[in-house]
């Protein structure tokens, strides 16, 4: 029997979150732990679950943080690192912001593939989170055309179209 690609899907709460399950059916079938900063989520990922006739998610609630508040950065990077590592993801999918960050910086340590989606917020110009995740991410991905040439040095995200 072929074992089922474990996903790790991270996102801030809001809307990162909202265009993060969005993408839900993508992994389909697939082995998935939901990583977020909303603890309240883990009864709508559970219920959804059910209702769709999929096997039940890990849940992972984390602190929130913004570059703002260093301290609570380090324990956000340090609740990541432990799930990173009890979880061993294969694939690492996020829309931001802080938390999908450090988890694709070092989920590559891991060897995980990893997917970053800029946010739809975002439309004048990339969000930092998603400037700075760019160089981890083995697909980097804007929801704006016009932002499809953005980026730094020879890296640019792609548009493949947008998930609202």
């Amino acid at each position: 029997m072929k074992k089922r690609p474990r996903i790790l899907a991270i996102s801030s709460a809001g809307g990162h979150w909202v265009q993060l399950r969005r993408m839900r059916p993508a992994w389909d079938g697939c082995d998935v732990a939901y990583v977020t900063t909303k603890d309240g989520y883990r009864v709508d990922v559970m219920q959804d679950a059910a209702e769709r006739d999929q096997p039940t998610p890990r849940f992972y609630h984390i602190v929130d943080a913004n570059r703002w508040e260093k301290a609570r950065l380090v324990r956000q990077l340090l609740g990541i690192l432990r799930i990173l590592l009890k979880e061993r993801p294969d694939v690492i999918i996020s829309t931001g912001a802080a938390a999908g960050f450090f988890a694709l910086k070092f989920g590559r340590f891991l060897g995980a593939r990893t997917i970053w989606v800029d946010s739809i917020a975002n439309a004048e110009e990339l969000s930092l989170s998603g400037r700075k995740a760019g160089s981890s991410a083995d697909l980097w991905l804007t929801q704006w055309p016009h932002l499809a040439e953005s980026g730094s040095g020879d890296r640019h995200p792609e548009y493949r179209g947008s998930v609202i």
